[in-house]
């Protein structure tokens, strides 16, 4: 099972069909690929690095979640681009050598994908990535509108100084990635954001629920946004969101993310003619 495994996530990993080949990121110094996945993926590239130093025992559990995050964070973003496709299997051996991250931590990120919904675990089949349903992006969308205007009239009451600034500079770098049409810029400015958002909101029941949406989400908009999005757009309605909640204006901040969310159904079912 694993030697087939392998042999299957190593051509996802391996190979990007030509229509998603990466454009150079305006926020990297390289071409997007494994090797830069394979960092941890700092939130601006002045981040110092922490000084490396030789583990403790007491130390343990803590590196282990450490170690649990990142993979989820490689894994997540492989998925959501599509490296990792629909149906592909994945091996814990395999993930294990290729991120050069122990098996438990794979193990512990597979396990929130799959409570995500990004993957699927199937008895003597092992563990597969998900297909992309768009009843199933259209029914998220019903749950999703609520709980996007809900928690950007929180976020905009209650986010603190250095969070405003925050949004501030996330709208304005959204605007940048999508005049240089920088798709994979503007998705991890699109996970900064949600980020942000639960953050700011304060809310964890609403972070939770949301949280289950936005991989999923941002996965069925990479699938086919070259067919029928736009990208200028869409980044637009999300700096608008951004924007009021760095004016701290709750009501232009529900109004903006109600008109988000109508966009993405919008986008959604203009698939169906794509």
């Amino acid at each position: 099972m694993a030697k087939a495994g392998s042999k299957v996530v190593s051509r996802a990993l391996s190979k990007t069909p030509v229509k998603r080949q990466k454009r150079q990121s305006v926020f990297e110094d390289a071409d997007v690929g494994l090797d830069i996945l394979l960092e941890p993926l700092r939130e601006t590239r002045k981040e110092p690095r922490a000084p490396a130093r030789r583990p403790r025992r007491d130390d343990a559990p803590a590196e282990d979640a450490s170690l649990t995050d990142r993979a989820y964070r490689i894994l997540e973003e492989l998925i959501a681009t599509l490296q990792l496709p629909p149906g592909a299997v994945l091996s814990e051996l395999t993930l294990s050598d290729r991120l050069k991250i122990g098996r438990t931590p794979i193990r512990e990120a597979l396990q929130r994908l799959a409570r995500d919904g990004l993957v699927v675990v199937l008895p003597r089949r092992g563990v597969l990535v998900s297909d992309i349903n768009l009843r199933t992006q259209l029914r998220l969308l019903e749950v999703r509108r609520v709980l996007e205007v809900l928690m950007a009239g929180l976020a905009a009451e209650r986010a603190t100084a250095e969070e405003r600034e925050a949004f501030a500079e996330i709208a304005g770098s959204m605007r940048q990635a999508a005049e240089v049409e920088d798709d994979l810029a503007f998705m991890r400015l699109d996970r900064r954001f949600n980020l942000l958002m639960a953050q700011a909101s304060r809310n964890e029941f609403a972070v939770r629920s949301m949280g289950l949406m936005n991989a999923l989400s941002r996965r069925f908009w990479y699938q086919h946004y070259k067919e029928v999005a736009d990208l200028p757009l869409a980044a637009r309605l999300h700096a608008e969101v951004a924007e009021a909640v760095a004016r701290r204006d709750r009501k232009a901040a529900e109004t903006a993310a109600s008109n988000l969310v109508d966009y993405i159904e919008d986008f959604a079912r203009k698939t169906l003619d794509a």
